[in-house]
């Protein structure tokens, strides 16, 4: 259980590294040209994984599997995970009129347990010794 712990922590500075690129992104996007937030919210996801991918594998899980068996994976749960900020985003924006800021973070904090589940348990599992 200490080492779920350890790894969660770890994945939340990782995550808050993978946060500015996602909010430098949606912020540069609304505020800087005018966009819509949900879809600059979804590109700066996009941008967002990409560090979290880079980051995660090396120093939140440290994994020494082949990027070809873990990237793919990784992209699995990032396009679910993209898919429920898109769509929180839109509840939060849209149907709640929350200022788009507000609900990027009630967004990452659901998506957050979603994207550690699925890289702990899936992505960057150790398969177990035979």
């Amino acid at each position: 259980m200490f080492l779920v712990l350890k790894q969660f922590v770890k994945f939340l500075g990782v995550g808050s590294v993978s946060a500015v690129g996602h909010y430098g992104v949606l912020i540069g996007l609304v505020s800087g040209l005018g966009f819509d937030p949900v879809m600059s919210s979804a590109t700066g996801a996009v941008v967002g994984a990409l560090i979290n991918y880079a980051l995660n594998y090396r120093f939140t899980f440290q994994s020494s599997q082949q990027h070809t068996k873990t990237v793919w994976r990784f992209a699995v749960i990032a396009v679910l995970g993209l898919g429920l900020n898109t769509f929180f985003m839109w509840l939060g924006v849209t149907v709640l009129s929350l200022h788009y800021l507000l609900a990027q973070i009630l967004t990452t904090l659901l998506v957050i347990f979603w994207s550690f589940t699925g890289n702990r348990w899936w992505t960057f599992r150790i398969p177990a010794a035979k």
